[in-house]
This record gives structure tokens, sequence and C-alpha cells, in this order.
């Protein structure tokens, strides 16, 4: 049933958050706050770990079926903490097909609040704004357009919210650390990385448009999120295939600073210390005049007409 054997490691990791889940709602009322720290500290990573998955899943679908693949959805929906379609129209179709450019709605030059760390932190806050715009415009269309991908929506959009609802009513103080806590940790990380790999690139050069993170551990454990260069290149690779495919196209002629051996030490580097806002060939950065978010949905929609990527998100 798997498109590629590689995702027995991605259902591995969403297996693990539920079962994780259910003994960490279990263990609540019995441990000490030093072990519910933990338990949060856990969930908080294996949700971003699924929110990564929400990512591949919707650029290269995991199952050959549509069927099972519509289900994984629901499940990924529920352990990354948001319907898992509406990660398309921000990103999908906005960001890959328009990156940093005004039609990119989640494009680092938003944020310029002179000190790094702060523009940063206030990434989510500020792209989240025309995502969620967005989101509305493009269900609207789609609900007429494409209606199978509406009612897939709404289901996940009922998995979201009906399952912490219902977590909530039975203890709303282990829903709130374990659930939701979690999950808005999940899609922070997962926005937030956008300013991570692509601020201070240059968009427009053949390879230099991307920041990579080449540690092998982190990799592992992030199905090769690092290699973000070739994923643009080619967003329909499977994850499994990217770090060979970067350092057969990109890696001989990329710019050295964007291979970076450590996402840790380039957090020290980019937030504390000395914790500038550089360019990638570490010259001073000076963020270019930015404006209102420009309309980037299509005229015509959907399936075909959105482009192979595109067609992939809406359809799988």
């Amino acid at each position: 049933m798997l498109r590629y054997r590689a995702d027995i490691r991605t259902l591995g990791f969403v297996g693990f958050y539920y079962a994780f889940l259910a003994f960490a709602l279990w263990a609540w009322s019995r441990v000490g706050v030093g072990s519910r720290v933990g338990l949060v500290v856990v969930l908080m990573c294996v949700s971003w770990f699924c929110a990564v998955i929400t990512h591949n899943s919707l650029h290269t679908p995991v199952f050959r079926q549509r069927w099972a693949n519509k289900i994984f959805q629901v499940l990924l929906t529920c352990s990354y903490g948001f319907p898992v379609s509406e990660y398309v129209p921000g990103h999908n179709l906005s960001h890959h097909k328009f990156t940093q450019e005004r039609r990119d709605i989640m494009r680092t030059t938003k944020v310029d609040y002179g000190w790094n760390l702060l523009s940063f932190l206030m990434f989510f806050p500020t792209v989240a704004v025309g995502v969620t715009r967005a989101n509305y415009k493009y269900t609207a269309i789609m609900k007429t357009k494409l209606p199978k991908w509406h009612r897939q929506l709404q289901l996940e959009l009922v998995f979201a919210w009906g399952s912490k609802a219902i977590l909530f009513l039975l203890d709303w103080r282990s829903a709130l650390f374990l659930v939701l806590v979690p999950h808005l940790w999940a899609v922070w990380g997962i926005t937030s990385v956008n300013y991570l790999q692509h601020d201070g690139c240059d968009q427009n050069h053949p390879v230099n448009h991307s920041r990579n993170f080449m540690g092998r551990i982190f990799n592992w454990f992030t199905f090769n999120n690092g290699f973000h260069g070739i994923h643009h290149e080619e967003p329909g690779l499977h994850w499994s295939l990217l770090r060979e495919e970067h350092m057969k196209r990109l890696h001989p002629t990329i710019h050295p600073e964007l291979e970076q051996p450590s996402l840790f030490l380039y957090l020290l580097r980019a937030f504390v210390w000395p914790g500038k806002r550089v360019r990638f060939d570490g010259a001073p950065y000076v963020v270019p005049a930015d404006g209102p978010d420009e309309n980037w949905i299509p005229e015509k929609l959907p399936g075909a007409d959105l482009g192979a990527e595109g067609a992939i998100a809406v359809e799988a």
C-alpha cells in the first residue's frame, strides 16, 4: 500500500504519537510535576514531527490508494492539531510557487524589528493573519470548484476540534498541556522554520535560494526536512531521496554557508551571538521594503490548472 518503503518510519512516528498520548493521558494524574513536564516536552517534539509528516504527505502522498490517504490525513490532523488540508493554500500553492515574493504569504520580509530574534519570534503571528485570510478565501472557492477537497477539509475540521472538545470535557487540565500546547507548538514550529530556511537567501539564484541543515540525527527525526533547497527544486520528490539529490544537484555549487552542519549552532549564531540578521554570504541583510500580500490564487481552478504540485495537493 505504501508508495515508498521508507514511510514505514512515517507510520511509526504517527503510531508512537497516539500510543504516547494515550499513556500520557493515563499517567497525568499519577505522576509528579517533573514527570508531567517530561510528558509535555515529548508530545511537543512528536507533534512537531507529525507536522513535518503533514508537510511531506501533502507533497507526496504516503499510500497508493486515495481512500487510505484521506484516512491518514485525518490521523495526521489529530496529531498535528489542525486540518491537514488547510496546509495546501499557504504552503503548496503560495509559498512554493512564489517563494519570497509578495504572492508568498509566508515570506520572511514581512518582519523587520531590528533585532533578529524578535523578528523570528514575531514571524508566526505576523504571517498567520495572511495565511488564515487566504485559507478562508481558498476554501470558499473550492467549495464549488472541488467539492471532494472541501468535504475532506470539513471532515478534518470536525476531527481536529471535536477531539479537542471531548478531551477538554473529560479533563481540561491534561487536555490543555498534553494536547493543545503540543499542537500550538507544532503549528508554530512548522511555520517558523520557514524563517530559518529562507531569510537572507537569494530567491532568484539557481541554488542559493534556501538554507539547508545537514545534521544526520536532525534529519533522521525530521525526515530530511533539513534539505530544503532540493525540496524547492522538486517539491514532489520523496523525503527519503532528498539527501542524495541535494548532494548530486546542489552541493557542488551552493554557497557553503547555506549548508549548515548543525541547526542548534546556527540558532545560537543567528539569535544569541552575534545575533545579527545577515545575508547567506555573511553580509548585512537590508530587508527589502514590503507591502500587502498580492493575490496568488489562479483564475482557473481546480485540478490540473493548478499545475502538477497543486494537483497533487488537492487531489491526494
